[in-house]
């Protein structure tokens, strides 16, 4: 692990900036809206183990860092079912330490969980206070993740968000555009709802939030410490966004679309169960810090035009 200390002025105009899992999805698109703002280290799983609590503390304390994202977590869904303990350790576990560690330095902390904590038994949006029920190892870790946070205190904040994508890494769109090159036919459940949301609006929305808070727009911790939903606007299934990307990616990058059967779960099954119904309501997001993300639609289409470009 190579972490230099980073010898920049603590200040709300010169914070240093820890982003763990700088390499993922979320965390690339957090370093390109965070770059300039303040001094950023960025680690990734090569850097550091987060199974690991001794490293990850070590971590926080060479980096010395104002501001903690996580953007790192185990999300390998279908096999957290046999691999309980690794993915309890670094969704639960490190979350607590990096939040322990936050506090020890009253640093702001930025955590990110997901719609899986939910059981998915509802049929409109849920709100933060609707009781959990996770249907898969995933799930209870995260949960215990966000719970571990939560029981730490201080500044901290926990997005919950759903169905993430982007245009690096591995994701549901970049999938979906492989398999168009591979297969003339797929067929795609179509009878689990979320809302899906990428990475950049994730970091664009994270950006206005915790840049409010260090300029003290949003007042003290206790006003705006929590847990907020933080997704895309909207609303469909796997089915249905596999259809709006072909549709899309048909102008915009050549792909021919395969012909697409909508299938049910249960014609489908995976060692880990899913929520059927996983929509989260962003109203406590918007009414606090006045944020609103990009509807799924828009997203989509600014995500397929940044892969354009770079073709």
């Amino acid at each position: 692990m190579s972490v230099a200390p980073i010898m920049a002025e603590n200040s709300k105009d010169n914070p240093r900036i820890l982003i763990v899992g700088n390499a993922g999805q979320l965390g690339r698109e957090l370093e390109k809206f965070f770059s300039g703002f303040g001094s950023i280290v960025g680690v990734d799983r090569e850097s550091v183990d987060l199974a690991d609590a001794a490293q990850t503390r070590e971590l926080v304390r060479r980096a010395a860092p104002d501001v903690i994202f996580n953007a790192a977590a185990y999300t390998a869904v279908d096999r957290a079912e046999s691999e309980r303990d690794l993915a309890c350790a670094i969704n639960e576990g490190a979350p607590r330490v990096l939040a322990e560690e936050a506090l020890r330095r009253n640093a702001l902390f930025v955590h990110y969980s997901t719609d899986y904590i939910f059981d998915g038994a509802k049929t409109s949006p849920w709100i933060e206070s609707d009781a959990p029920g996770p249907l898969n190892v995933y799930g209870a870790s995260k949960l215990a993740g966000e719970q571990a946070v939560e029981s730490i205190g201080g500044r901290f904040l926990i997005f919950r968000t759903s169905w993430v994508y982007g245009p690096h890494g591995k994701n549901f769109l970049l999938t979906m555009l492989r398999l168009a090159g591979e297969r003339d036919r797929l067929s795609i459940v179509d009878d689990q709802v979320g809302a899906p949301t990428t990475s950049v609006e994730l970091a664009r929305a994270t950006h206005a939030i915790v840049t409010g808070i260090l300029a003290g727009r949003f007042g003290a911790p206790q006003d705006w410490a929590g847990l907020y939903h933080m997704t895309c606007d909207g609303a469909v299934s796997w089915f249905g966004f596999a259809q709006a990307i072909f549709a899309r990616a048909a102008g915009l990058l050549a792909v021919q679309s395969p012909v697409l059967t909508a299938i049910a779960t249960k014609d489908y099954p995976t060692p880990a169960a899913r929520p059927l119904y996983s929509v989260l309501s962003n109203a406590k997001l918007k009414d606090r810090f006045g944020v609103q993300l990009a509807s799924w639609e828009a997203a989509l289409d600014e995500t397929l035009q940044a892969l354009r470009a770079t073709k």
